[in-house]
């Protein structure tokens, strides 16, 4: 199993995500996840009791010591639409969170949404405190773009500071036109070529594109309105052609071949996903015994038009 290192904490290529634990009818995918090697969990300040079951959970089974947690502060609350990117919500969300997690620490904590008319200093300078004060052990950005990454980290660097260590956007096989939901953002060109240059790790979130490769959706079935919306391309269903061919030849699924496309990109990533059953967590992490050339991956990213 390859592993991500963020300042120097050791994350699983997979991450579970648990925006629906509270819908999940008990831990059993963090079960069977830890069981298949898994270490580390994405979690929310506003994911409906979410910590709290995590929090029980580590309690119960006495593992906090063993995995990576990484939760997220400021985003808008249910609702109401203002944006909470400010030094103020950054504590207010990460105490709480601390609280309902029965936990000292979170292991990297992330500014879960962006306001780009708050400065970054302010930003920067809150965490850091409470990375001080030893509550959090690593900084990340999730639907930040690349540039006020930059701008954070170029502060941060000036002053003597810890900048994000990691970003969290959204990156698949399948090119999003637009933003899934407001305010989230998609890994362009010019971040993917940002990645490449500094290696900054993506914890990418949607990395199977909603199931746009899982066989449930086609060019000429245009009901489900938000996957028309984002992802509705003939690059992208040319990329889901070429996965259907690559996974039939490997004897895997085509949303098997998109997983592998995020976790093996010219810089570190890994991979939030958000299995519903058991089959599903152990096809993702099946994932990571396939192997597919480089030159492969071009053409299915539609890099070259023939394979070699």
């Amino acid at each position: 199993m390859n592993h991500v290192a963020v300042a120097g904490i050791t994350l699983s290529p997979l991450i579970i995500g648990t925006g629906d634990l509270s819908r999940m009818n008990g831990t059993w995918v963090l079960d069977e996840f830890v069981d298949a090697g898994g270490t580390t969990i994405d979690m929310a300040y506003q994911y409906t009791n979410s910590e709290e079951i995590i929090g029980r959970w580590m309690k119960d089974k006495g593992n906090r010591n063993e995995l990576v947690l990484l939760s997220k502060c400021a985003h808008p609350l249910k609702g109401d639409p203002t944006p909470r990117v400010t030094p103020e919500a950054i504590t207010h969300d990460l105490l709480i969170s601390l609280e309902r997690l029965g936990t000292e620490y979170i292991d990297l904590y992330a500014l879960h949404r962006d306001n780009e008319a708050v400065p970054v200093e302010p930003l920067i300078d809150t965490l850091n405190e409470h990375l001080a004060a030893g509550r959090i052990r690593a900084l990340g950005a999730s639907n930040w773009s690349w540039q006020r990454i930059q701008e954070a980290n170029d502060y941060a660097a000036a002053n003597g500071l810890q900048g994000f260590s990691f970003n969290s956007p959204n990156l698949s096989l399948a090119v999003a036109l637009e933003a899934r939901w407001p305010g989230c953002v998609s890994a362009d060109a010019a971040t993917v070529q940002w990645h490449e240059a500094n290696r900054m790790p993506l914890l990418s979130w949607s990395a199977q594109a909603g199931g746009f490769f899982s066989g449930a959706f086609s060019p000429d079935d245009r009901s489900n309105e938000e996957m028309v919306r984002v992802y509705y391309s003939e690059p992208n269903w040319e990329r889901y052609r070429r996965a259907v061919q690559l996974a039939e030849e490997k004897g895997v699924s085509p949303t098997q071949i998109a997983l592998y496309f995020v976790l093996h990109r010219p810089f570190p990533t890994a991979a939030i996903i958000g299995p519903r059953t058991s089959d599903e967590l152990a096809q993702s992490f099946a994932v990571l015994d396939i192997e597919i050339s480089e030159q492969d991956l071009q053409w299915l990213n539609l890099e070259k038009e023939e394979r070699a």
